[in-house]
């Protein structure tokens, strides 16, 4: 009798194994990769002044929005529970296109497609995007993501930042995991030269894409 035991078992686990990989795909949003793979659909806004973006600091989503159309959603990075994404409603007060880090460390370093909320020192920007808290409290972007965006927004749009938003169990489910942690370092003769920019300008950055 053992042998059939032993076989049931092994049946068993198999099936649980699959269970859980499957439940492991759903829970993530499907395929993973990293941030320079990913190129989110966009729609035009008929109303660029109703224009609207919601940020998920508990899903690390972004969603823009037209009323209750969703024109973006991408995966984003926020704040750890020591450096917080500021939660509540704040307005874009100002947008960079080409702008790099001011202060030490790391002057010099490219944060493209800047635009700051609720104070200077907090803002979305292109970024190296990993699928849990791990910025000082600005939002980080794919690249593609941040390009769009940028285009799709203007000084004065709303940004609401909470711990949940509406779209988190519908859309924001059916995003990637994003993780650039294993990526290298670009070497700092690329990123702090001109050529940083003409590369994001057309969706590619080093050697990543």
């Amino acid at each position: 009798m053992k042998k059939p035991l032993r076989l049931l078992a092994t049946i068993a686990l198999g099936s649980a194994a699959l269970f859980l990989s499957s439940c492991s795909n759903v829970s993530s949003g499907g395929a993973s990769g990293t941030a320079f793979s990913f190129d989110p659909p966009v729609k035009k806004p008929s109303n660029p002044s109703a224009v609207k973006v919601h940020i998920s600091t508990g899903a690390g989503r972004l969603y823009v929005t037209e009323g209750n159309e969703v024109l973006l959603a991408t995966p984003c990075g926020v704040g750890t529970s020591a450096t917080p994404t500021p939660a509540g409603n704040h307005r874009i007060t100002s947008k960079t296109r080409h702008r790099r880090r001011q202060s030490n460390p790391g002057a010099g370093y490219p944060m493209t497609y800047w635009q700051s909320f609720f104070s200077p020192a907090y803002g979305m920007h292109w970024g190296f995007v990993k699928p849990y808290p791990s910025t000082h409290g600005c939002v980080r972007l794919p690249l593609n993501s941040a390009r769009k965006i940028f285009d799709l927004t203007r000084v004065g749009t709303p940004v609401n930042v909470a711990k949940s938003q509406p779209w988190d169990s519908t859309i924001g489910a059916k995003l990637p995991q994003l993780d650039d942690g294993p990526l290298p370092n670009p070497p700092d003769s690329y990123m702090k030269s001109s050529k940083v920019f003409a590369d994001q300008e057309q969706g590619k950055m080093w050697n990543f894409n």
